[in-house]
């Protein structure tokens, strides 16, 4: 059975729902595509636990690269809520437990920097060195929704050629290594550049450094917010903004072939038990470069490895620190980094390189529930019961193909030894039970997100990040392909990654030759 439509969107993950709601405004005739039974990709809220109301962002989980322009321009129904404090590490100096929490204003903080370095040196180190960032995110996350710069025309604009280095032609190590001398400061730092992201601090091909500028350009400021009633609130308010401007979205419905001349395309998808085409204009892609490939026969690009553990949980109550000083509900409500000190990143990457998963895992933990309660049921609320995420860092995906169950279980064991490193009672007491009376917790790998998600390798960014300026065969907004009326909108475009919209907007743009 053949019907048509204008666009064909293959996915119907966030990046999909924003092409999807901007076309259909513009008058165009939108069919999306997805092959789960919701939209929303990763970026969706699930009650992971059995009989438990909690309903967790089980993947994708804060905002940032999500421009403002976005929210306005589809009048989402959707809002977020700032963090009161930025991050807490905890560490032993001189046998003490003690540690360092960023945020709770400026005077708190600079006295935290003292308390942990002795001086205040670390602490205006910090303020320059992000003061610079900030001078650079402020020019150029504008540019991620427009057509893309050349990387002179994006130089000019930053204006500041001591941000140009850090951030684009020397390893961020480098940068890192001559702002700060405090080890545990270095490594805090250094964290945005590893998220997803198998490098070290020098790797030469700077795939840390496009990892970091992703982490601290978001809407100009770089901070990372809490989404209101959890990551499907957003996915939840683009699939109603699609469906009122009429995008018909169909779930359950696989992509199988896409055929195209580079004017008329045909999409060949399956359901339960038939199969059907649909011929359009135009094909945006939602899903990665190495699928585009396969549904296209075409020869796929070098295949993406993810690096990271996510784990959810929902405790009875948050776990009493070894550090007194701090209060749990200001500790985990920012980023609570975990042997993530630079020397123990290092250690850790080459651990990984070597084939064996870090002796000491590195992760970064917060608790969603303490900034935006909305996503636990009313009689959990009252309760005190709390969410925790945990990110994992430096597992590439190579290290789970033997037996991916095994070392599972040995990673997850040991980043939460890590963690109980630093804690005054061990997490497992405080984790609440199922309604079968299991432990609440889940944890994913590289190859768990494949094999839900179709990320090639467990890769959160479907391939490694690109500089947000034009290089060779990215054209005008980096959402291109091969075939002039096939686009990808998804993580893999210039400008992808994170959930943001923006890979959405700019596929929408190309198709109404703006």
């Amino acid at each position: 059975m053949l019907t048509r439509t204008d666009v064909v969107i293959v996915g119907g993950g966030h990046n999909a729902l924003v092409a999807a709601a901007y076309l259909t405004r513009a008058g165009r005739t939108v069919t999306v595509l997805e092959r789960l039974g919701a939209t929303g990709g990763a970026a969706v809220s699930t009650r992971p636990f059995t009989g438990v109301d909690a309903r967790l962002s089980r993947y994708s989980y804060l905002v940032s690269l999500l421009p403002e322009k976005i929210v306005r321009d589809l009048d989402l129904d959707f809002a977020v809520r700032t963090r009161t404090v930025s991050s807490y590490t905890p560490t032993v100096r001189d046998g003490r437990a003690t540690g360092l929490l960023v945020g709770g204003g400026a005077d708190r903080t600079r006295a935290a920097f003292a308390r942990l370095t002795g001086t205040d040196r670390e602490y205006t180190a910090w303020n320059r060195f992000y003061e610079t960032t900030r001078h650079a995110a402020e020019r150029i996350f504008p540019t991620l929704t427009e057509p893309l710069p050349t990387r002179d025309e994006l130089r000019t604009r930053v204006a500041d050629e001591a941000a140009w280095r850090l951030l684009f032609d020397e390893p961020i190590g480098v940068g890192i290594e001559e702002h700060f001398s405090d080890d545990l400061v270095r490594g805090v730092v250094l964290t945005d550049a590893l998220i997803g992201t198998f490098a070290d601090a020098h790797d030469p091909g700077l795939a840390q450094n496009r990892c970091f500028l992703y982490h601290v350009i978001g809407n100009g400021t770089g901070d990372w917010d809490v989404p209101v009633g959890g990551m499907g609130a957003l996915t939840d308010a683009l699939a109603a903004a699609a469906r009122a401007s009429g995008a018909d979205l169909r779930t359950g419905h696989e992509v199988t072939r896409v055929e195209t001349d580079g004017q008329h395309a045909e999409v060949t998808y399956r359901t339960g038990d038939t199969e059907g085409t649909i011929a359009a204009r135009h094909v945006l892609v939602n899903a990665s470069p190495e699928h585009l490939a396969r549904l296209l026969g075409d020869t796929p690009p070098p295949p993406a490895e993810g690096a990271q553990l996510k784990v959810n949980m929902l405790l009875k109550r948050l776990p009493r620190l070894k550090d007194t000083s701090v209060d749990p509900r200001e500790a985990f409500a920012g980023t609570f980094h975990v042997a993530e000190g630079y020397g123990q990143l290092a250690t850790a990457h080459a651990e990984a390189a070597a084939g064996s998963l870090p002796s000491a895992p590195p992760s970064e933990i917060y608790c969603h529930s303490l900034t935006d309660p909305t996503i636990l049921g009313p009689d959990l609320a009252a309760r005190g019961y709390q969410t925790l995420t945990l990110f994992g860092l430096h597992t590439p995906a190579r290290l789970f193909t033997a037996d991916n169950d095994t070392a599972r279980t040995a990673l997850l064991k040991a980043t939460l030894a890590q963690l109980d490193t630093h804690l005054a009672e061990p997490l497992e007491d405080c984790l609440a039970e199922d309604a079968e009376g299991r432990p609440c917790i889940e944890a994913k790998t590289p190859l768990d997100l494949e094999r839900e998600l179709r990320l090639p390798g467990g890769n959160i960014f479907h391939r490694e990040l690109s500089f947000p300026y034009a290089q060779e065969g990215t054209g005008r907004w980096g959402v291109e392909t091969a075939h002039a009326n096939v686009l990808l909108c998804g993580a893999g475009a210039v400008r992808g990654g994170g959930v943001s919209g923006i890979p959405g907007h700019n596929a929408a743009m190309a198709v109404l030759g703006r």
